[in-house]
């Protein structure tokens, strides 16, 4: 009798740690759901209004390249300014190829990536293209009465515009964590994927771009590019 009430007690005794674990698992299940759903809802509002207003920020890095462009395109020029423009151009594209081009656009899209010196870095190359282009138009009678933003609407134009506003973006970015004094990976990490984006961006432009001029005849026959400067 003794044994079969020890065994009956040993059986509610499991039968009530078994509840009892179930009971634990069932809310830590219910925990993690929480957790997760939790996480879904601050990642979806996060990404929502940071993307929103990234793109924000890149529209104003695309535009103040182009105002910056289209000031030096429309600057008026001496016959002998223009001929030394021509011929810095000329000699700065001597001999190169795509992976020149590549060279040239991502040292200079990753300088824009410097807080503030980036974004008079990225005027700067704005307005210095458009002057090159100002002077071609002249003496060119291809270019002539072709708008200046018309020559960018190619394939590695546009590329390259996205790249240069994106780093100039988050250059103006970049100088207002600064100043609020944001942690390390909040700069960072952004900071990392966009000029990786950057690196791709003007690679594969840089393709395009050298393909392209060797479809229209080579160097002397073609484009006005955004790496000069």
């Amino acid at each position: 009798m003794a044994s079969v009430n020890a065994l009956t007690i040993s059986f509610w005794k499991a039968k009530v740690l078994a509840i009892h674990s179930m009971n634990t698992i069932f809310n830590y299940i219910s925990i993690i759901d929480k957790l997760i759903i939790t996480i879904k809802i601050t990642l979806s509002f996060v990404l929502r209004f940071s993307i929103k207003y990234r793109l924000i920020y890149l529209a104003f890095g695309i535009v103040t390249f182009l105002i910056a462009y289209s000031a030096g395109a429309s600057i008026h020029m001496s016959t002998k300014e223009t001929n030394i423009l021509k011929q810095q151009f000329s000699e700065q594209i001597k001999d190169i190829n795509q992976f020149g081009i590549f060279i040239n656009n991502v040292k200079l899209a990753l300088g824009m990536f410097i807080p503030v010196l980036g974004i008079g870095l990225g005027i700067f190359s704005g307005f210095s293209t458009g002057m090159v282009f100002n002077a071609l138009a002249i003496t060119s009678p291809l270019l002539k009465n072709i708008p200046p933003l018309l020559i960018l609407i190619t394939p590695f134009g546009l590329l390259e515009i996205f790249a240069y506003g994106l780093a100039l973006s988050r250059s103006g970015i970049l100088f207002y964590q600064l100043i609020k004094k944001k942690s390390w990976k909040e700069c960072t990490i952004p900071l990392l994927i966009e000029s990786s984006i950057v690196i791709v961006v003007l690679l594969v432009g840089a393709i395009i771009e050298w393909q392209t001029i060797l479809r229209f005849g080579g160097l002397h026959s073609s484009r006005v590019s955004l790496y000069q400067h």
